[in-house]
């Protein structure tokens, strides 16, 4: 049988952020990369024509991480309230545990999100559609009232962006503050409300 192996692409990202996590990105460069992987430079221009392609590239893959992690709550069985405020709680410790686990990676993580909101916008987009999924489902069940799911969806977003945004996650860890008291206060609010307008 035939072993998958990473293509070579994957294997720049892997050696990129293990010298993240051990250097830091401002001492991580393409050179760098080359060398760990007995390369030369030029191959990995082949695939990454900058290391702040590369750098993009890894931010681009926690997105998405993150995305099919707060998929398998839209997927999951169960009330739609449930489903969302654990949601939204299990994306805050991710994060949180990134800023405290993998602090090179959250660094290089918030720059992203501070440098490249074309990036952030589409994970934004990507989010808001998993939430709407979860409340119109909840519509459906009669768990909540008839609403403008897109409306809904982005206001839902809004309200917990600052119990994941990495700036603020790291500024609450930095002071000493534990934020799912919070949150869940939020989560218990946004869902009460929404179930409000049943009829």
């Amino acid at each position: 049988m035939e072993n998958a192996l990473p293509n070579q692409r994957d294997r720049i990202l892997d050696t990129a952020r293990d010298l993240i996590r051990r250097f830091g990105g401002a001492k991580t460069n393409v050179v760098d990369i080359a060398q760990a992987m007995g390369l030369s430079h030029s191959a990995i221009y082949r695939h990454f024509r900058s290391k702040a392609e590369i750098f993009d590239a890894l931010a681009a893959a926690t997105m998405a991480e993150e995305a099919a992690l707060a998929e398998t709550f839209v997927e999951a069985e169960g009330p739609a309230a449930e489903r969302l405020a654990a949601l939204v709680l299990t994306l805050h410790r991710s994060k949180r545990a990134k800023f405290g686990d993998d602090p090179e990676m959250h660094a290089l993580y918030r720059r992203i999100v501070e440098e490249r909101p074309d990036l952030i916008m589409d994970y934004a987009r990507r989010m808001t559609g998993l939430i709407r999924r979860i409340l119109a489902d909840g519509v459906a069940r009669g768990e909540f009232g008839p609403t403008d799911l897109d409306a809904a969806a982005g206001a839902v977003r809004d309200a917990f962006t600052v119990f994941v945004h990495p700036a603020h996650v790291e500024a609450a860890a930095k002071a000493g503050i534990d934020q799912e008291a919070g949150l869940r206060t939020l989560m218990a609010i946004v869902t009460g409300g929404l179930a409000a307008g049943r009829g």
